[in-house]
């Protein structure tokens, strides 16, 4: 079927068949189908929507548009995780190796920061030596020695996405929650996994900051998992204010390997714990905790006997850094004051966020150079009482010319009340699921001792 028979069928509301989507996702891979009939398509997209049959066939379709690693040669399952974005996430760098360090395979490929989110890759690249560019074959070496590695995409993986999001992001159909959904998908899918727990925002802070549309993506993404054959988890995460305490590229890295000794400080609590909940839906899904609880509780004896901690250690070795802890350090600090006293009422997570990017840790665009040593360290979240001139948040950076900007988007994130806010925070807003009920895998990296964590793991809250 030609072009402009599926642009006519999707515009008039019509289904397509994994065929026709298939061979217009090659077509179009390979030049014969022209940028301006894949836009017209995409708008028909924006506008009609695709049926869950069609967004798993999309999926597909991107999916081997390039290579899908095949890891069956490697023992164990493979799971990955994979967030929306927001502001002060970076669960990636505590989770993957408490997940290897259980056993399981992570094969994490993960994608740079834009705008007011953060990048996992720009994380590890604030690390001296850590390389995030490995060919596949690397790549494969670092996951049979490791257990786990986290590189960005390459050329080799999945080219269909790469040419259709550059021209969503010039023909405003970026927002259709089927291309978003396949998107994310078939990169995720490339990996070469079994399970994918997905971790999706909503909140001042995220992409999607309506609970009912982060839901929407959640049931979408989980429904093509399941009709690809994978095992799928998605939590509805709050993003209302930022996770942890640290914003920007060494600052997030330090505060990780904080948590992964063990350390445990109030303002990251709602971090490690999120960190633990993920971890524990991966083992889940991985078959190698029976239940929520018990993965849990391997998490947490993963970081309290140190084995978590000397994985992310051996990964940065594996992937070129001797020392993860050699982290860049801004020349300059500043400190923002609360104006009056009472009780921390907001924090408007995107303006956290885009004060971080001010100071020069983050990009407007794909090939902004970034600040590693830059963002801020919040001193007080939501809730909490404050005195008139204590310290609300620690600044950091190099260029004395960012700081006016960055305080005055601070200014306007935090507001000050009488009375603390209603109600507790819901980190965890909701969960949709779709796995098969499991039994768990040996353990392959038997701990015939375990040194249990004084603290146990919290509840949500």
């Amino acid at each position: 079927m030609r072009p402009v028979d599926l642009i006519r069928q999707k515009r008039d509301g019509a289904e397509h068949s994994p065929e026709e989507i298939s061979a217009l996702i090659q077509g179009f891979t390979r030049g014969n189908v022209p940028d301006y009939q894949m836009s017209a398509w995409l708008m028909a997209v924006l506008w009609r929507g695709l049926s869950n049959a069609e967004t798993a066939a999309l999926t597909d379709a991107m999916l081997r548009s390039g290579t899908v690693l095949d890891l069956a040669d490697l023992p164990g399952v493979k799971v990955d995780k994979h967030s929306t974005g927001g502001v002060g996430d970076k669960t990636s760098l505590i989770l993957a190796p408490i997940v290897a360090a259980g056993g399981l395979i992570v094969p994490m490929i993960s994608g740079r920061g834009l705008g007011h989110t953060g990048g996992t890759l720009d994380k590890l690249e604030a690390i001296d030596g850590f390389n995030v560019n490995l060919s596949t074959a690397q790549f494969r070496r670092v996951l049979r020695e490791a257990g786990c590695a986290l590189i960005g995409q390459t050329a080799e993986f999945v080219p269909a996405d790469r040419k259709m999001y550059a021209l969503r992001d010039v023909t405003a159909t970026v927002e259709s929650p089927s291309l978003i959904c396949a998107s994310i998908m078939s990169k995720k899918l490339a990996e070469g996994i079994d399970a994918l727990v997905l971790d999706v925002k909503t909140g001042s802070g995220a992409f999607m900051k309506r609970p009912q549309d982060a839901e929407q993506l959640a049931n979408m993404m989980v429904e093509t998992g399941r009709r690809m054959g994978k095992r799928m988890a998605a939590l509805i995460t709050d993003m209302d204010q930022p996770l942890g305490r640290a914003v920007g590229n060494s600052l997030e890295v330090a505060e990780c390997l904080e948590i992964l000794a063990g350390a445990r400080h109030p303002l990251s609590e709602d971090l490690r714990s999120l960190s633990l909940e993920l971890s524990a839906w991966m083992f889940r899904l991985g078959g190698r905790a029976s239940g929520l609880d018990d993965g849990r509780k391997l998490a947490g004896e993963l970081i309290a006997n140190g084995k978590a901690l000397a994985k992310f250690r051996q990964i940065c070795r594996l992937q070129g850094a001797a020392d993860p802890s050699r982290l860049p350090v801004a020349k300059f600090t500043s400190h923002y004051t609360a104006a009056s006293d009472g009780f921390i009422a907001r924090i408007q997570c995107e303006q956290v966020g885009l004060a971080s990017l001010v100071l020069g840790a983050g990009r407007n665009k794909q090939d902004d150079v970034i600040d590693h040593a830059a963002g801020l360290e919040l001193r007080k979240k939501t809730g909490h009482a404050v005195k008139a001139g204590e310290e609300i948040a620690t600044l950091h950076y190099n260029d004395p010319a960012r700081l006016p900007e960055a305080l005055r988007l601070l200014r306007e994130a935090c507001r000050i009340g009488p009375n603390p806010p209603a109600g507790p925070r819901t980190l965890v807003k909701k969960i949709i699921e779709s796995a098969p009920n499991l039994t768990p895998t040996p353990n392959l990296n038997p701990n015939p001792n375990p040194n249990p964590n004084p603290n146990p793991h919290e509840s949500e809250d």
